[in-house]
């Protein structure tokens, strides 16, 4: 098993290290047409790793087997529907997080160039920080099962707070995080040259080692998506406990997150009906979790709610769009008719 886990780790940072290394060496403004294409490349690994996933635990390779199998069908399909529900779910969530980076870029000022690299190293801590959240909830949901309940009203919470119009997180640029690392920290206001730390010379004195406002937006990029972790987390355990399905599904999930961002950054503002299918989503998993001891949800239905609800988000918000385009020139034309009317009286 423990090959397993550092062949997994091992591919994710030669993915990393390509797409940083080779594909984006320069800094340069990501288009949506090059976005795309990236997009479509870590959709496709995440989706295909449910079939290695599937033979993984059919087969039994390294002793891997599910600890809790539903029975309803082989572990194999089982644990290839667990990670891809995982998947979608992680995915779905993410698309807030797209909203607040968008925002966060546009406050630090950080130019367009350059929002690549934050992405890439903002991610890779992601990764990390997110590794620890998720092995140390699995340790938690394991030993203790009332932890179901409080991971499972929070969601709930979350949820209506969402449809309330108060899931917006405090301004990531003055949070405290960030505040603390104003106080804490060197920092340099000026030009960085997309660097996040650099040398800065004194009037009279040697040069000294400053961080730059880059390296604060990297913080409040952090800082985010630890925010954000505290849902998506607990929404994925309520889907599966097993740590490895877990772990991946939510990593490649995030691995995507930076292409998509360039993709979605000027088209988040035509979903706007993807707040309230996030928010049905949160409350169903809530749900599920607080009810896990008196109903039984199979897994395949879970996957259905969630890829359900997104699919019919997006419809219903183009629909919309569509409907509104088509009667703005019926408006100007009964406005013009108005006139008319009024200057004939």
């Amino acid at each position: 098993m423990t090959y397993l886990w550092i062949g997994f780790v091992a591919f994710v940072l030669a993915m990393l290290a390509l797409d940083l290394g080779v594909f984006h060496k320069q800094d340069h403004k990501v288009g949506v047409k090059e976005a795309s294409v990236w997009t479509g490349v870590w959709i496709t690994l995440g989706l295909s790793f449910s079939a290695f996933v599937y033979f993984l635990y059919e087969q039994h390779w390294f002793g891997v087997r599910l600890a809790q199998p539903e029975g309803l069908m082989s572990e194999g399909l089982e644990a290839a529907s667990l990670y891809v529900t995982g998947y979608l779910l992680e995915k779905s969530l993410s698309v807030d997080n797209i909203f607040v980076i968008a925002l966060l870029f546009e406050t630090f000022k950080v130019d367009q160039a350059h929002r690549h690299r934050v992405l890439f190293w903002g991610i890779l801590g992601a990764l990390l920080m997110r590794a620890g959240m998720i092995f140390g909830g699995v340790w938690l949901v394991s030993r203790f099962d009332w932890v179901f309940y409080v991971f499972g009203a929070y969601l709930i919470f979350t949820a209506v707070q969402l449809l309330r119009g108060e899931d917006e997180d405090e301004d990531a640029h003055d949070s405290f995080f960030v505040r603390a690392a104003c106080r804490v920290l060197p920092i340099h206001r000026g030009e960085h040259d997309g660097r996040f730390i650099m040398k800065v010379s004194q009037e009279g004195g040697a040069p000294r080692t400053r961080f730059t406002m880059l390296f604060l937006a990297l913080v409040a990029i952090e800082w985010t998506d630890c925010v954000f972790a505290l849902d998506s987390i607990p929404a994925v355990l309520a889907i599966t406990t097993e740590p490895f399905l877990v772990f991946t599904s939510n990593i490649f999930a995030i691995l995507g997150l930076r292409s998509l961002f360039f993709v979605l950054n000027d088209m988040l503002d035509r979903f706007d009906a993807l707040k309230y299918a996030l928010a049905f989503i949160l409350a169903f998993i809530g749900f599920k979790m607080v009810a896990h001891d008196f109903v039984h949800i199979p897994n395949v239905a879970s996957l259905g709610v969630i890829l359900g609800s997104v699919v019919i988000a997006v419809i219903y918000s183009l629909a919309s769009e569509k409907k509104a385009e088509g009667a703005a020139p019926e408006d100007e034309q009964g406005n013009t008719s108005g006139s008319f009317g009024e200057r004939a009286a």
